[in-house]
C-alpha cells in the first residue's frame, strides 16, 4: 500500500543561495549579471507574497535583519530620489531611482541565503570557489597568456552572436592580468580583493592554507594592476590574518609582502612604474602627486566644485560627467584618463557628497552608523560567523581609498550584495 509523504513546503531560501551565486559568477558579464539580479528581485518578491498568503515570511529573517537590510537599502536609495529632484539630467537620475527599487527584495534574497548555517555555509563556500577559480584562471594566464574562462566565454558568445566579448577597440586594460573579466572589464583586482574575504575562510585556523590561499589572491591582485585594489587586499590579509596569524605573524607577513612587491617592481615594468608612480606622493611635487593619483587630483577638484555649487542634493546620481566641463579645474589641458569628462569622482565621500549632496551624505553615515551599531551590539558567535562578509564590506567602503562608482550598476551591486550578506549573517537565527 502506498504510503503518502507529507507535501513539502516551499521557503524563498531554499533557492536563494543559487541566485547569490549565478549573480556572483556571473559579475564578469554585467549584462548577465544585472539580468540574474534583477529576476532574483522578481523572483524574491512573488514568492515572498505567496509565502505571506500561506502563513507568514516572519521564519525567513529575524526581524532584525529584516530590518536593517531595508535601512540599508533606504541609506543607498534614498539619496538618489533627493538627488533626482533638481539634477542636471533628470531623466536619467530618475530613471536611476526608478531602477534602484530593484535592490530592495535582493538584498532580502541575498540576506535568506546566509540567514541558515547550512545555507551561510553553502553561500560562503560557493562565492569563494568561484572567486578560487578566477584566481587559478588568472594565474593561467599569466604564465601561458591567455584565460581559459574567458576564452571559453568568448567561443560560446561568438558562435551565438558571431561578435567578441571584448573587441580590440573597446579593450581598456592592455598588459594586466585580468582573467576572465578581460582586458576590455579590468576590474578583476578590486573585485577579487573585497572576495578574498571569503577565500580566506575556506582555511579556517590553518595557518599553513591560509597562507597559501592569501599568496595566491594576493598574486593575482598585484598582477591585475589595480593600486587600489593592493590596499584593499593590504586591509583584508589585515583583518583577516589577525586572528590566524597573531601580531607577531601579521609583522612577519607584512615585510613579506613589501620585499615581494620589490621584487615584483623590478621583474615587472608594468608593477615597477605603479610602484614608481605611488612613490611620487612622498615628493611632495604637485606634478609628481598628480602622476601618483593618474589625474584624480584634478577629479576630486572638480568634485570638491560640484558640492561647492550643488551642497544639498548634489548634481544627480551619475550626472558627474554632465557637470564636469563647468567644474574641470583645468580645463585647457589634456586629461590623464584619456578622451572624454570624468565619469565619477573615484573616492566614495566625494562621489556621494558631489552627487547626491551633503542630503545624501548624511543618509550614507546613518547606514554607516546602523551597521556599525549593530556589529558593536552583536554576541561573539554572531560576529564570528559573519566576519568575511563583515570584512568585504568594509574594505569595499573604505573611505581612505579610490573607488569604482558606487552608483553604477556593476560596483553598486556588488556593495548591496556584500551588505545583505553582512547583516544576514549577523543577524540569523542560529
Amino acid at each position: 500500500m502506498a504510503v503518502d509523504t507529507p507535501a513539502r513546503t516551499y521557503r524563498p531560501g531554499d533557492n536563494a543561495v543559487w541566485w547569490v551565486l549565478a549573480y556572483v559568477a556571473l559579475l564578469p558579464l554585467p549584462g548577465p549579471a544585472e539580468v540574474v539580479l534583477a529576476a532574483g528581485a522578481i523572483f524574491a518578491l512573488v514568492r515572498l507574497w505567496q509565502l505571506r498568503r500561506r502563513g507568514g515570511i516572519a521564519p525567513l529573517l529575524t526581524t532584525e535583519a529584516w530590518a536593517l537590510t531595508s535601512l540599508l537599502f533606504l541609506a543607498y536609495w534614498l539619496p538618489q530620489v533627493v538627488a533626482a529632484i533638481d539634477a542636471i539630467d533628470p531623466g536619467k537620475a530618475v530613471g536611476k531611482a526608478a531602477a534602484g527599487l530593484r535592490y530592495l527584495p535582493f538584498m532580502w534574497l541575498v540576506a535568506i541565503a546566509v540567514a541558515t548555517a547550512q545555507r551561510r555555509r553553502r553561500t560562503f563556500t560557493g562565492v569563494a570557489v568561484i572567486a578560487l577559480l578566477w584566481t587559478l584562471d588568472a594565474l593561467l594566464q599569466a604564465a601561458w597568456g591567455s584565460s581559459a574562462l574567458f576564452w571559453s566565454l568568448d567561443q560560446l558568445r561568438h558562435a551565438i552572436t558571431g561578435s567578441s566579448l571584448c573587441p580590440p577597440e573597446e579593450v581598456a586594460a592592455l598588459g594586466r592580468v585580468n582573467g576572465v573579466f578581460s582586458e576590455c572589464n579590468p576590474k578583476l583586482g578590486q573585485v577579487l580583493a573585497v572576495l578574498a574575504p571569503f577565500v580566506l575562510f575556506l582555511a579556517g585556523a590553518r595557518r599553513g592554507v591560509w597562507l597559501l590561499l592569501a599568496a595566491l589572491c594576493g598574486l593575482v591582485v598585484l598582477l591585475a594592476g589595480a593600486r587600489a585594489a593592493w590596499l584593499s587586499y593590504a586591509l583584508v590579509l589585515l583583518c583577516s590574518g589577525w586572528g590566524v596569524l597573531g601580531r607577531r605573524g601579521i609583522l612577519v607577513l607584512a615585510a613579506a609582502a613589501v620585499l615581494g612587491l620589490a621584487a615584483a617592481a623590478a621583474l615587472l615594468p608594468g608593477i615597477g612604474q605603479r610602484v614608481h608612480d605611488s612613490l611620487g606622493l612622498l615628493s611632495g611635487q604637485a606634478q609628481a602627486t598628480d602622476a601618483a593619483l593618474a589625474g584624480r587630483g584634478r577629479v576630486w577638484s572638480g568634485a570638491l566644485c560640484m558640492i561647492g555649487e550643488h551642497p544639498i542634493n548634489g548634481v544627480g546620481v551619475r550626472g558627474f560627467r554632465h557637470a564636469w566641463a563647468q567644474c574641470d579645474p583645468a580645463p585647457q589641458l589634456p586629461p590623464a584618463w584619456g578622451q572624454g569628462p570624468a565619469l565619477h569622482a573615484h573616492q566614495l565621500l566625494l562621489e556621494i557628497a558631489s552627487e547626491t549632496g551633503l542630503l545624501g551624505l548624511v543618509l550614507w553615515l546613518a547606514g554607516a552608523a546602523a551597521g556599525i551599531r549593530a556589529w558593536l551590539f552583536a554576541a561573539p558567535a554572531a560576529r564570528a560567523r559573519s566576519l568575511p562578509a563583515a570584512i568585504a564590506i568594509a574594505v569595499a567602503l573604505f573611505p581612505l581609498n579610490t573607488h569604482l562608482a558606487v552608483y553604477s550598476a556593476f560596483w553598486g551591486g556588488i556593495t548591496l550584495l556584500l551588505a545583505a550578506l553582512y547583516v544576514g549573517a549577523l543577524q540569523a537565527r542560529d
